[in-house]
Parts: structure tokens; C-alpha cells; sequence
């Protein structure tokens, strides 16, 4: 009996030791990321959103502005990388197609007008097909208050308060994400 209850104490020990290991390890690890961030000097709100396909730089995360909808099929939250909380909203066009979204105030994007009425997912608001500016990809669409012209400039679209964007998420990309995908030789650091 004396023996399994030395048994029992050495395997307690030695799992302890384990746990405190992995302790350890996870903070240093997590103030590691820490300060990883901190020296880029970036938060996540001045964090780059890029175009998926080519890379161009589409919006800074301070650009990004919640508007909601009581067309959306759904709406959730989601953290992108370095913690900003932002809503991503579902919609369906009239063919069927869903398209998860996120809103924006402004992003370096093309607009295609004339503006359509029909179909909207915001009311009040008529949209246009937002693309990229260097591959043209379809990247969202561009809504601008419905009692508007069809055709407007983009100096008034970009200028005006009661405009917004609607980008398509799996069509974009964070810089954070996207540096996180590069990797440094061994043979060019210091």
C-alpha cells in the first residue's frame, strides 16, 4: 500500500511540473505576441484591409463603420487579427447568391454607376457595383441615398456623410494576416 502511495505522489509530481511547464510556456508565448504588436506600432484599427486577388490597399481599419440592416439574413460578430471587434452581415441578391459584408465610410475602390434602386439591401439607399482599382475585381458595392442622382462623382461619393460601402469579407484581407504569411530566411536576419 506504501509503495502505490509513493507511486501516486511521484505521478503527481511529475504532472504538476508538466502543468507548470505549459504554464510558462503560454505566457511567455502570449507576452511575446504582445510585444510583437506593440513594437509594429500598429493597432487594429489602423490595420491595411487589402484586396485578396492583387493585394492593393482598400481601406484602414478606422474606416470601417457599422450600418445596419433589417434585410439582413443574419449578422454577426467577428474579430479580425490584432482583436477588432467588427459586425459581418449576410444578404442574399435576387438570383440566390449570399454574400457575407462588412460596411465601410470610405475604401480605395471603383465605383460603376449608374446607381440601381431596385434590390437594395439598405432602404433608402441605391447601389453600385464597388470594384478594385488595379484588378478589377468585383470587391462589394457602394450605397448612396436613393433621392440621389444615378450618376454622381466619386469626390461626392467619397465626400458626403450618407454614403457607405458594403465589402464582400472572403474578398478581402488584413495586412496583419497577410504578413503573418510570409516567412523571413533564416539567411537574411541578423
Amino acid at each position: 500500500m506504501r509503495f502505490k502511495v509513493q507511486l501516486l505522489v511521484k505521478q503527481l509530481e511529475n504532472l504538476m511540473m508538466r502543468y507548470i511547464i505549459i504554464l510558462l510556456l503560454f505566457n511567455n508565448a502570449a507576452e511575446a505576441c504582445a510585444a510583437a504588436a506593440e513594437d509594429r506600432g500598429n493597432s487594429s484599427t489602423d490595420a491595411l484591409l487589402l484586396c485578396r486577388a492583387c493585394g492593393h490597399e482598400l481601406a484602414h481599419g478606422t474606416d470601417i463603420h457599422f450600418v445596419p440592416s433589417r434585410l439582413a439574413l443574419s449578422s454577426r460578430n467577428h474579430t479580425l487579427p490584432g482583436g477588432r471587434r467588427v459586425h459581418i452581415q449576410l444578404f442574399e441578391n435576387p438570383h440566390g447568391h449570399q454574400f457575407e459584408v462588412m460596411t465601410f465610410r470610405k475604401a480605395d475602390v471603383t465605383h460603376h454607376w449608374p446607381a440601381d434602386k431596385h434590390f437594395s439591401w439598405f432602404p433608402g439607399f441605391s447601389w453600385t457595383v464597388s470594384t478594385c482599382p488595379r484588378c478589377k475585381t468585383h470587391l462589394g458595392w457602394g450605397f448612396q441615398p436613393s433621392n440621389w442622382p444615378d450618376t454622381i462623382t466619386t469626390t461626392k461619393f467619397e465626400e458626403s456623410a450618407q454614403t457607405f460601402l458594403a465589402l464582400i469579407t472572403h474578398r478581402l484581407l488584413s495586412e496583419d494576416f497577410a504578413s503573418s504569411l510570409l516567412v523571413t530566411p533564416k539567411s537574411f536576419m541578423s
